[in-house]
């Protein structure tokens, strides 16, 4: 989420200062996760974000037009705006399957869809085809 500049980021979290919608939004979404599945390390079972192996190596997509960012944006927004109306839940809670409000899961199906289409594809039929797709995108921008 957003937090004001009078926050203190502990040293195991991660801040991007300046940060903008567009760029939360591919944060938040499955694309952005189905990375994180298969390129973070682990601590037990919980992932260990690393900005040097998982953000700075991420294929963020590329020649993005302002339709699709805008979209991105207030697909992003909705869900900020959803989780708003939960501020007494946990995110743990919030993002229980079995307890997941299904406006949130809406707002993050809609959101899904937008950050596709940065990436000029279709829907992905599973984790498989979305991870095969981001390393092929990953190795081209290597050059």
């Amino acid at each position: 989420g957003y937090v004001s500049k009078d926050i203190i980021i502990s040293d195991s979290a991660i801040s991007l200062v300046g940060a903008k919608l567009f760029q939360y939004g591919i944060l938040l979404s499955i694309m952005h996760m189905t990375w994180v599945k298969y390129v973070c390390g682990r601590l037990k079972s919980d992932y260990r974000y690393s900005k040097d192996l998982v953000y700075n190596n991420y294929p963020f997509p590329k020649n993005v037009s302002e339709k699709q960012k805008k979209a991105v944006e207030e697909k992003a927004q909705n869900v900020l705006n959803i989780r708003s109306q939960f501020s007494d839940c946990s995110l743990a809670d919030l993002y229980d399957p079995l307890s997941m409000p299904p406006n949130l899961k809406k707002a993050h199906q809609e959101l899904d869809k937008a950050v596709d289409n940065c990436y000029g594809t279709k829907s992905f039929k599973n984790d498989k085809e979305r991870i095969e797709f981001l390393f092929g995108l990953y190795e081209e921008y290597l050059g």
